[in-house]
């Protein structure tokens, strides 16, 4: 979704001048290892979401301690919500603009607060302000309210595996395929079993792949799982997890100059026995990959669960890979490759084959770059940011979320072979990913040269700042349409995907007879929304924040 790490610091806006007669962050230091302190500490935590060129996903920090109290700053740093909540302008100017929360670094000790003030503050002027050229309002409309109320009720609560929230990192609920077993993970810890509503440790991958990390960030971990087909016979489970950058010589890298952050690995587990309650058993890694931030990684893994024996797609992995953060690093041209990298792209692998260039995996031949040796043969789909959900409507079309960049929001019809635009398009709109990349602008009359293919469902930033799927919903009032949100927010939406001329519209919940919000619901200061269905079709809202699995009444 947008990865969001934010260091969410308050930028010199109009309202404070340099005419101030306040010399800003005169205490701050200027030893030259404290500066270098700084600028490592930075990378590590707040360069997916803040340059020193642009707004991004956060503000431009460029001369930021020249212009705001450096004790504001580092309080901001430590706790955004607690300045927030208080009423602090600044502060809410900030959410008005950036139209999220970040996470707090309570963390961060206060000599690591002096090192960062002492490298941001050798950024000394923000640059010149310019006229607003791109589109002021990219979508004027608003989603109207359906009125629609959904029963919730609290289901299950995952372990806390932090004493900060998140609590419980939970991305993903699945079933094993032709079983009722459910199953959940933690970020930080696992894979856990429910059984009878309560979660068992079933592959404790922390421990397993003791070079794991789950920070910084709020996707990173292992991310995500899913089971084969067949399981029950061949007992295969495979996972996407981080790794510190250099854990490993990665299969798919890039020029040494670039830093060498982390890394995604991809994991094939087999199980001694299919039936057991925790995980016994052997794994093979099947592709590593560097990228040079925590952000937009492999987000998604996934089988589709409608296809059969026979079929081109049974027993193929597809695997949702974004940018890695490389465009907002200011490498936009190796996530414009067109097919020639994995970076931002839907792969489908074969985890059973070998003709892969590392020979740990299958390349399908009916991909559509398969033999193209100018080509990624994994590239099933290219053109996304960051497609962290995959999914399948009841006609067995694909579909996939793609969070943007500072604009909008959007759900693609996924099509073999297709480009779906970024790094040069944000939705249905014009992006430049070589300069102010936080704008956006109308499409040109040549704009069919570029081959985009465009989303079905965009929303702008006004709406929701970053969207994740659900399902198409197999009960209630909303039947048949499909459900997503807003992850930071928890904003519910449906559409009908069979008739996308009716709209996208807002639903609710109710929770103990109290229609309430789900920000409310999780405590006031983010949700983190996921979904999660079982074996029997029931839906499921699930939040990090709290760790806590809603369940949808029928």
């Amino acid at each position: 979704m947008k990865n969001l790490i934010f260091l969410f610091l308050i930028t010199a806006l109009a309202q404070f001048s340099c005419s101030q007669k306040k010399e800003f962050g005169s205490e701050i230091s200027s030893d030259s290892e404290q500066i270098q302190a700084g600028k490592l500490l930075f990378e590590n935590n707040c360069s997916t979401c803040h340059s020193f060129q642009q707004n991004g996903i956060g503000p431009n920090l460029s001369g930021v301690t020249h212009n705001v109290e450096t004790a504001w700053v580092k309080n901001f740093i430590k706790d955004p919500s607690k300045i927030i909540a208080s009423g602090d302008p600044r502060a809410l100017r900030l959410v008005e603009k950036y139209k999220a929360h970040m996470p707090p670094f309570a963390g961060f000790s206060e000599e690591e607060l002096d090192a960062l003030m002492a490298y941001l503050h050798t950024y000394q002027h923000l640059p010149d302000t310019l006229p607003k050229a791109g589109i002021e309002d990219p979508i004027p409309d608003t989603v109207p309210d359906s009125g629609i109320r959904i029963e919730l009720e609290l289901f299950s609560q995952l372990p806390a595996s932090d004493t900060i929230h998140p609590l419980a990192k939970m991305t993903k609920m699945q079933a094993i395929p032709g079983t009722k077993r459910l199953f959940i993970n933690d970020q930080r810890i696992g894979l856990y079993e429910l059984v009878d509503k309560k979660p068992n440790l079933y592959l404790p991958i922390n421990t397993l792949k003791p070079d794991l990390v789950s920070s910084p960030g709020w996707a990173t971990g292992m991310a995500s799982f899913t089971f084969h087909p067949e399981f029950k016979d061949n007992g295969l489970v495979y996972t996407a997890h981080t790794e510190p950058g250099g854990t490993q010589k990665a299969d798919y890298s890039y020029p040494d100059s670039i830093r060498h952050f982390m890394q995604w690995i991809l994991t094939e587990w087999k199980a001694e026995d299919p039936n057991a309650v925790k995980f016994k058993g052997e794994n093979r890694e099947i592709l590593r990959v560097d990228i040079p931030s925590q952000a937009h990684g492999m987000q998604e893994i996934t089988f589709n669960p409608h296809a059969k024996k026979g079929d081109e797609d049974y027993g193929l992995l597809y695997i949702g890979f974004g940018d890695g953060g490389l465009t907002e690093q200011g490498f936009a041209h190796l996530s414009d490759t067109k097919g020639r990298e994995i970076y931002s792209s839907i792969l489908r692998i074969d985890p059973l084959g070998n003709n892969s260039p590392n020979g740990n995996y299958g390349i399908p031949a009916t991909n559509p770059f398969a033999g193209n040796p100018e080509k990624a043969g994994e590239v099933y789909a290219y053109g996304f940011r960051n497609p962290n959900r995959i999914f399948w409507d009841n006609d067995g079309d694909m579909f996939a979320t793609d969070i943007g960049q500072h604009s909008i929001e959007e759900l693609n019809r996924i099509e073999k072979g297709k480009f779906y635009g970024w790094p040069i398009r944000e939705g249905r709109f014009i992006i430049n990913p070589y300069g102010k990349f936080n704008e956006i602008f109308e499409l040109q009359e040549n704009d069919e040269r570029f081959g985009v293919t465009y989303p079905v469902i965009q929303l702008d930033h006004d709406e929701l700042a970053a969207i994740f799927a659900g399902y198409i919903m197999p009960y209630g009032p909303l039947e048949g349409k499909f459900i997503f949100g807003d992850i930071l927010s928890g904003r519910l939406f449906f559409a009908d995907l069979a008739d996308l001329n009716s709209g996208v519209k807002s639903w609710g919940v109710i929770f103990e007879g109290k229609e309430i919000s789900l920000l409310e619901l999780c405590g006031g200061k983010r949700v983190d929304l996921k979904f999660g269905q079982d074996a029997e079709e029931n839906i499921y809202i699930m939040s990090k924040t709290e760790g806590k699995i809603y369940k949808v009444i029928k």
